[in-house]
């Protein structure tokens, strides 16, 4: 079995997840791991599948007129078994749009080794929202690294929130 990254960009509309995912489900195609989202008014979707076609054979059984399908081989050692050693965060920023939040934000995680592991923004009327998920390494500083956030924050006119994640009760 095969591991695959297939990427699917279109305008959205109702049936287009469904059609997407029924087309990999009659190929054998089985998801493995994915998100989904709007951007502007187009549904962006990115799935792991694993299965016995080719890349190339998934983008033909996914290509649709209106999407845009893109589909790669992975190597499924990395991406399954592996699980950081860390400690998980929710960050949140909410301010004015501006060029540069994203970058500034990701600097100051990557200086003390960490991980942005999934990140959302929305920009509504003029108020720019990010919240992402982090993961940071055991031995870091957290309290340092919340006053050097809370520094860019005020740079960015931004008020930013950097909180532990409460444990997943399954």
């Amino acid at each position: 079995m095969g591991l695959s990254a297939v990427t699917v960009l279109g305008v959205d509309r109702p049936g287009v997840i469904a059609a997407v995912t029924g087309s990999l489900a009659d190929c054998g195609a089985n998801i493995q791991d994915s998100t989904m989202t709007l951007l502007g008014g187009h549904i962006a979707m990115m799935l792991l599948v694993s299965g016995e076609l080719s890349a190339d054979e998934l983008i033909e059984k996914v290509c649709a007129p209106d999407l845009v399908v893109t589909a790669s081989a992975v190597a499924a050692s990395r991406h399954f078994g592996f699980r950081p050693n860390g400690l998980g965060y929710v960050l949140t920023v909410h301010g004015p749009d501006r060029p540069g939040i994203i970058s500034a934000i990701s600097a100051v995680l990557a200086e003390v080794g960490g991980n942005i592991t999934g990140m959302s923004t929305r920009l509504t009327g003029r108020l720019y929202v990010l919240i992402a998920d982090v993961e940071l390494p055991e031995d870091v500083d957290v309290s340092a690294l919340m006053r050097s956030l809370a520094a860019v924050g005020s740079g960015l006119e931004s008020d930013i929130t950097f909180r532990p994640v409460e444990p997943d009760l399954l």
